[in-house]
């Protein structure tokens, strides 16, 4: 199922899980995860969404990617989401994997301590034990790639971080196959990637195409490729209810503005 991009990263990440077992207490984590989710306010991201009229934008945090190389490594996170905040983001994806986006969980703690808006924990995740770290963390989301896990996994990590944990799993697709695969297990929060991770073309095609495949309950977010108002606003009457935009903002020299120029206010 997972191919070149996607095998380099998940063999990466697997390296990075494992190690993390051996340092932590998995018992010990799944307990602290729990208890914070207990306080915690459930389905956060997906409340967010639901400002039908608005621009729902999630903007991300990130220092690098495989495709673009170093964006802005040196980036001061908190001042970064305080600038999403006041711009009218109305969430925040944290890019956490360590090896091609430079990220880290230490990021997304950091921007929990900074701002109130739901996060999103954006990585690759294959093993409950990354979503009690998410949980632990702060997250109120974590992303799930379809093309990266089969179905029987995908649902075994959508049950735990909805059902369990009262958070959001974002199920991400880019192909009417895996859209279908999302609907099938029930999944009402759904991310369109219009980069495709084996090649890493992207394309709003991708979104206009897949939209009609949705179920007409899930709540869709485009991601990847979008960089202007006019882009949004098509998206938007093509039934997107939220729009994750990462590389236009963090190369903007003024996010806050950038972000009111994509949202209108």
């Amino acid at each position: 199922m997972m191919k070149t991009f996607l095998n380099k990263i998940f063999d990466a990440k697997k390296e990075r899980v494992d190690e993390q077992k051996r340092r932590v207490d998995s018992d010990e984590l799944r307990k602290i995860a729990l208890q914070k989710r207990a306080s915690s306010l459930p389905n956060r991201l997906r409340k967010a969404l639901q400002n039908a009229p608005k621009a729902n934008i999630i903007a991300e945090i990130k220092r690098a990617s495989p495709s673009k190389g170093v964006i802005n490594d040196d980036v001061d996170v908190e001042t970064v989401a305080r600038s999403y905040e006041r711009g009218g983001a109305c969430a925040i994806s944290v890019l956490t994997e360590e090896d091609f986006f430079k990220g880290s969980l230490d990021d997304l703690r950091k921007i929990r301590q900074s701002v109130d808006l739901p996060i999103l924990r954006k990585d690759f995740v294959f093993d409950e034990f990354q979503i009690y770290e998410a949980a632990e963390a702060g997250a109120d989301a974590i992303l799930l790639i379809a093309a990266m896990l089969d179905d029987e996994r995908l649902e075994r990590l959508h049950i735990l971080a909805e059902r369990d944990l009262g958070m959001d799993a974002l199920v991400e697709v880019h192909t009417v196959e895996e859209m279908e695969r999302a609907a099938d297990m029930g999944a009402t929060l759904i991310g369109v990637n219009n980069r495709d991770l084996h090649t890493f073309a992207v394309s709003l095609d991708v979104s206009r195409s897949l939209v009609k495949h949705a179920p007409n309950d899930a709540f869709v977010i485009s991601e990847s490729g979008l960089q202007t108002r006019n882009d949004i606003q098509e998206l938007k009457q093509l039934g997107f209810s939220g729009f994750l935009i990462g590389e236009t903002l963090m190369k903007s020299a003024d996010a806050e503005h950038s972000l009111r120029k994509l949202t209108g206010d």
